[in-house]
């Protein structure tokens, strides 16, 4: 895996202005007590906003868990209370329908493209190393020109290095001929520059926050992803005498936060137009000191919130998903991180330096950690652009809110009524079951034991008209009721629009009987993932993506990979198709061209790293590179022209093993032609009487004919 290296003199959170800590840590709480109280003031307007919706996440929670909420009243007659877990195996299978398409091409979903225009790059550089170097006009050897601007070599990014043995020979724009070598600049910036992304969300396990994203994407309705920050993370090493001494790099972090700790504007619809987030967290002693390892924290700031104790009140809901009771007695510390506007006013009374860029402007973006009155942190937001390293997904957009609607809450309805029908049904089933036995107790002989069981005897009074005992059987009804529930179960396809036989349902009659007819209904059933996947694209993927763009332009430790202007895209579901009718594309294209006549038209080595890329193989490391090739073998065939040739000698082979046209015998030099048999007497005649075998030796050759 490539680590990314910070350079030492590279500090990121100083690139922003800090407030530092002074001697009196106490006086200056109270004379930054306007900041301490903005925090707490917005995050309790977007408490009290958001308690709907948190209703909603309860219900949502409770019916995935299979837990009845205390707006469910059982009447004394009931004894069943089961509760038959539907929406749990609907969210699961949404759940792992997502994380399959977004990890379809084995790593995260996210790519770096050239746009159609590049800037500040080359798109295409081409160098012919069979183009004629001179030619004759009008009587007068011309050399031929190949260099389209003198300054190049500025714009092809990192083969600039290579490409300088050939500068006088390279051109602008693709090889037009079947012997031309193109390279594309603009095209390896983005590869490189994609690569680098994917390594460093490797590291920092990216993918594994991103399906709890999904996760709570379709359990809840919407999906937080945090970052990406700047984070030294440590590799273990030991040096030669056995001591430990591990290995920081820095490297960028993403990470999942939980809908339940995050506490957005309440008059957003979505994160582009929020003014500004809080997130709660719950930290103990031990995390509350770690965050003085971290920059700009106020160390004795965050000594005195502690002594003042702890703070943290479970809100209405933890419980609930703790599956624990209610209790005060809480050894936590309730921490507010801030990320929003600020006035510059107040900026400026707490003695913080604000940058030439920010000057002019009356709000400006900050970042504050706030704990018991205290103001852990406080900087001016880091990132360029300014941005709030929040990215919220929904998993079905709600256009009027900022939270969206998740599987669990379109199959509430449906939930509670396969509920009551079942409940139904098995106290239906256990009634019917049995017999409710009726005796007529005045003709019976008295003093009789009137339990019931196989053999039984009841006397009877002696001449007592009538039947004494009747057995009562209640009519079975399980069977409506059940219908009720598999109409309702069909009802939760249609709301959640996740049928049931796409995630193993048997049983499925008319079309899905086939193969086909099944493919289609799982095609089918697919469109609303896609349409999840979307979601996904637009409203994490993409964001996240350009901020980890914009972090490696900002802070970037090899330059290489920022050489130009690149597109961030968020591949998806449509990317991933794109690709597999891609490389169809191509290898019918190369079915097609398998002509031996075609074959001068067609530059396959283009053509095998297009089919490598759509296939999301590392064409580095599957195909040699003949470009480099190429320019070896022109710096060789430069090199042999530059040295002193050695004249011919008289009856040597031509060179290089040709074969000889005079030498008959076919022995020789790569002639493999039949040639033609020595005569007696001649040189290579073995026969008795002749040439060297004692004969009279011929007579000798006239001068200048050959032997």
């Amino acid at each position: 895996m490539a680590i990314v290296d910070r350079p030492e003199d590279l500090d990121i959170e100083a690139m922003s202005g800090a407030l530092e800590e002074g001697e009196d840590v106490a006086q200056e709480s109270l004379d930054y007590s306007g900041v301490v109280g903005l925090v707490e003031d917005r995050f309790s307007k977007s408490k009290t906003w958001r308690m709907q919706d948190e209703e909603r996440w309860l219900r949502a929670y409770r019916n995935y868990r299979g837990i009845y909420g205390p707006e469910t009243q059982f009447t004394d007659t009931e004894k069943s209370q089961a509760f038959i877990k539907i929406t749990k195996t609907k969210v699961l299978a949404a759940y792992a329908q997502i994380v399959d398409v977004l990890f379809a091409g084995g790593k995260f979903p996210i790519g770096i493209e050239t746009p159609s225009t590049p800037l500040g790059i080359e798109e295409a550089v081409s160098f012919d190393p069979k183009a004629p170097k001179e030619s004759v006009v009008d009587g007068k050897l011309v050399r031929s020109s190949t260099v389209a601007r003198a300054d190049i070599l500025a714009n092809v990014g990192k083969h600039k290095e290579s490409l300088s043995r050939i500068e006088e020979e390279l051109k602008v724009g693709p090889g037009v001929t079947p012997t031309a070598l193109t390279w594309e600049p603009a095209k390896d910036s983005a590869k490189d520059m994609e690569k680098q992304i994917h390594d460093q969300l490797e590291e920092s396990d990216a993918s594994k926050h991103l399906r709890n994203v999904a996760f709570e994407m379709a359990l809840f309705g919407t999906g937080v992803l945090k970052g990406p920050f700047a984070h030294d993370k440590e590799y273990p090493s030991w040096n030669e005498d056995g001591e430990y001494e591990p290995v920081y790099q820095t490297i960028p972090k993403v990470e999942h936060v939980s809908i339940w700790g995050l506490y957005p504007d309440p008059d957003a619809t979505n994160m582009s137009d929020a003014e500004y987030v809080v997130q709660r967290h719950k930290m103990s002693r031990t995390e509350l000191r770690s965050l003085k390892n971290r920059p700009h924290f106020r160390e004795e700031s965050i000594e005195l919130a502690i002594d003042y104790g702890a703070n943290y009140t479970q809100e209405y809901w933890e419980p609930a998903l703790e599956d624990n009771q209610p209790h005060g007695d809480i050894n936590r510390y309730e921490v507010l991180e801030y990320w929003g506007m600020m006035d510059a006013d107040s900026i400026e009374e707490a003695d913080i330096e604000i940058p030439e860029k920010f000057l002019d402007r009356d709000q400006i973006q900050v970042n504050a950690w706030v704990c018991n009155g205290q103001i852990l942190r406080l900087v001016i937001n880091p990132f360029t652009p300014s941005r709030i390293p929040f990215s919220a997904v929904p998993y079905e957009v709600n256009p009027y809110s900022f939270f969206g609607v998740g599987l669990a809450e379109n199959m509430e309805d449906t939930q509670e009524i396969m509920n009551g029908f079942m409940r139904m049904a098995v106290d239906n089933a256990a009634l019917s079951s049995n017999l409710l036995i009726e005796i007529d107790e005045t003709n019976l002989v008295p003093g009789q034991d009137l339990s019931v069981y196989p053999g039984k005897v009841f006397r009877r009074q002696a001449g007592a008209p009538g039947q004494a005992i009747f057995g009562t059987k209640f009519p079975n009804v399980t069977n409506e009721c059940l219908m009720m529930f598999d109409k309702a179960r069909q009802l939760s396809d249609e709301s959640t629009g996740m049928p049931s036989y796409a995630h193993g349902m048997t049983g499925v009659s008319g079309v899905g009987r086939t193969a086909s007819g099944m493919s289609m209904l799982m095609g089918a059933a697919a469109q609303n993932i896609k349409a999840v996947v979307r979601n996904i694209d637009d409203y994490l993927l993409s964001p996240v993506g350009k901020a980890l763009f914009a972090f490696n332009m900002q802070f970037n430790f090899d330059k290489k990979y920022t050489k130009g202007a690149l597109e961030v895209k968020a591949r998806g579901t449509e990317s991933l198709m794109r690709n597999e009718v891609r490389s169809q594309r191509l290898l019918q294209f190369m079915q097609m061209t398998a002509n031996p006549g075609m074959a001068p038209f067609v530059k396959y080595d283009y053509i095998l790293r297009e089919l490598a890329a759509s296939m999301d193989l590392d064409e580095d490391k599957i195909l040699n590179d003949p470009r480099e090739a190429a320019i070896q073998a022109k710096m060789m065939a430069d090199l042999q022209a530059l040295m002193p040739q050695q004249p011919p000698q008289a009856g040597a082979q031509p060179a290089g093993g040709a074969p000889n046209p005079q030498d008959p015998t076919g022995t020789g030099n790569g002639n493999i032609a039949p040639g033609a048999a020595p005569e007696p007497g001649a040189q290579g005649f073995t026969g008795a009487g002749g040439g060297d075998n004692g004969g009279t030796p011929p007579p000798p050759p006239p001068q200048g004919a050959p032997v």
